[in-house]
This record gives structure tokens, sequence and C-alpha cells, in this order.
């Protein structure tokens, strides 16, 4: 990773793990780690515990699409070819120790649950999300079977340009708990001045992850960020798409006018709550999902296949052999008294 890279995410709160992994500890996070807190959209859609989940990314230095909602910083290194990469197991260990080390910095402050403190110094949930695009890491699967020996549960969300890699996930049976992929635009006009690939042909990877989704064995997710006056409407073309990968779940989620974005958008172009919930309800006219959930606060509107479970499957607990919690690891406190950024990033992410 370019030093000046490393230096832009660590002022950002980002932790690092291995060579080009990252972890940071989610708005959610930190939000559930007090006492009476609250966890975010996915502890209410599919009984996520926030304060054990572990937001990281095996690939925090590159990602093939240059989206223009996007809040991170897209001073991306340009290639990943030719780099040599982490091992598996190395990179599992690092994050769980660098998630660690961001949660010291909430030990014994007035507003944090300690109970809910030890309990997140041993993640049980692990979102491979973040910064950058995780299926260009070639050793995913035995990432994602490291997670799963640990019973922690895991969630992969992808921009769908790698469908080798999805089918390497199924045919060595790794695929994660919850697979998401990205389906920002409803046709392919909009997806290159919205998503700006770098690489030809990524609408048809698109198109080819979302024929691959309705056969996998794991619960899928089709999630739109839906930007006013870019992506919205289009409910004949999503639903087309949306037949074609047939997922457990699709997820109607608003821009947020954060970060990075901010020099690519507009304030205009985040809808509001009444119209999130109003595309939603229209997509849901024309497919076999019915409106099931909302949340307000991370402008989310949730659509359930008659078939599908919402509770995400429990892994075992406490059953582990959990990794030391010390007492002598510090981290930065910022002004609000919190270790990471204290922004609500998190929510405009994952």
């Amino acid at each position: 990773m370019r030093e000046e890279l490393e230096r832009l995410l660590e002022k950002q709160g980002y932790g690092f793990a291995g060579d080009h992994g990252g972890v940071k500890l989610c708005h959610w996070t930190k939000e559930d780690l007090k006492e009476g807190g609250r966890s975010c959209y996915k502890g209410s859609f599919y009984g996520v515990e926030s304060h054990r989940c572990m937001q990281m990314t095996p690939v925090v230095d590159y990602c093939n699409f240059r989206c223009l909602y996007c809040w991170r910083s897209q001073d991306f290194d340009t290639s990943p070819n030719g780099r040599v990469w982490d091992d598996p197991e190395e990179l599992f260990e690092d994050s769980v120790n660098e998630q660690q080390r961001l949660m010291s910095g909430y030990k014994g402050q007035d507003v944090t649950d300690m109970e809910k403190w030890v309990k997140a110094n041993r993640p049980k949930h692990v979102a491979i999300s973040l910064n950058g695009e995780p299926t260009v890491y070639p050793y995913l699967a035995d990432f994602i079977e490291m997670c799963h020996d640990h019973d922690m549960t895991t969630m992969v969300v992808t921009n769908g340009s790698f469908p080798d890699q999805i089918r390497t996930l199924a045919e060595e049976d790794a695929l994660p708990t919850q697979l998401y992929v990205s389906v920002d635009a409803p046709n392919e006009e909009i997806f290159e001045k919205l998503c700006v690939p770098m690489n030809g042909g990524a609408w048809d990877k698109l198109n080819e992850t979302l024929k691959l989704v309705s056969d996998l064995d794991c619960r899928t997710v089709a999630r739109h960020t839906l930007v006013k006056d870019w992506n919205m409407g289009h409910y004949d073309e999503y639903a087309d798409l949306i037949e074609k990968a047939d997922p457990d779940f699709i997820e109607c989620k608003g821009y947020v006018y954060v970060g990075y974005s901010r020099q690519r958008m507009k304030e205009e172009n985040m809808p509001t709550y009444s119209e999130i919930r109003q595309h939603a309800n229209r997509l849901a006219e024309r497919i076999p999902h019915t409106y099931e959930a909302d949340r307000e606060d991370s402008r989310v509107s949730l659509l359930v296949h008659p078939d599908a479970e919402r509770r995400i499957p429990k892994a075992a607990d406490e059953e582990l052999d959990p990794i030391d919690v010390t007492d002598d690891v510090s981290v930065g406190v910022n002004e609000n008294g919190a270790g990471g950024c204290g922004t609500a990033c998190g929510c405009a992410s994952m």
C-alpha cells in the first residue's frame, strides 16, 4: 500500500490487517456498545448484534469502480496485479487483533456497557465490505472458511464484477452466510455514468453474477443505493434484474450526502425517507417480494421473498478459544472520548 494512502486511511480511523486488509469500527458498533444502545438496521432486519460485528475488508486499497455516490476516498492503488497477497489465516488473526485494539478505546468509559464490551472483543459476525472490492482477494474462500471455523457468521458485499470468484466460493463450499450484490443502476447507460467501472464489460459481468445468485446455497441480497435524479424509478428494469437473481432480500437504501461523495454529488441527490419507501413499494408491486420493514435512521427499506427467513442463523457462542483481551492495549481517543472516526460513515455503507 502506498504510504500516502495508508496515512489518509489511518487519519479516517482505519486499522490495518496484513499488507492490504483494513478494519474500522462502524458507527453502529459504537452505538450498540452503550448501555441501552441501538443496533444498526441489520439488527432490526436480520438479528445481527452490532457490538459484536467486525467491519473489515481484505482489500482496503483497491476498487475497480469509482461510484459517484461513494462516501469513501477513491485514492486507490491503480491495480492489484503482481502484488503478494496475505495469507488468509494471518489476515483473519490480524483483523481480530486490530478490532480489539480499536475497541480498547471504549473500555471504562461512562457510557460503555462493559458486558457488551467484553463480548465485542470476541466478534461473532464479520461484515466483509468497508472499502475496496473484496472479491479481488484471491483467497477469499479460505478467509470465509476461517471465519466460519471460528463460529462467526459472514456477510460479503460485492459490486458483482467478478463472477468467477462467486463461482469459486460456491465450488469450495465457502459461500458467506449472506451475500450482497450491489445493483445500483437499472440499465447499462446509467450504470456506466453512476458506477464508473474502470474496465469494460462490467455490466455484463454484473448480469452474469446475478444469474449465479439465483442458484447459490446461501442467503442473498440485492442492494439498491438510491440516488435522486440518477437511478430512482425504472421499476420494470429493476424488476427484470431482480427476476434474474431471485434474491432472498432486497434493500432499498438511500444515498447519504457525506464524505467524499460531496465532491461528486449534490445534497439534492439525497432522497427523502418517504421517497425511499415509495420506491420500495412501487418495486414490490412488480416482483414476488413483499415490503416488510424499514429503518428511518438508516434510510432503508426491506423487501423479503415469501420463502426467506429473515433472522440470520446464530453461530455457536463462547465455545471457541477466544483471543486474549489484554489490559495494556491502548488506542487514540478523539474529542468525543471514543476511538475511531465517530462519524455516521458506517451507516452510509453497510
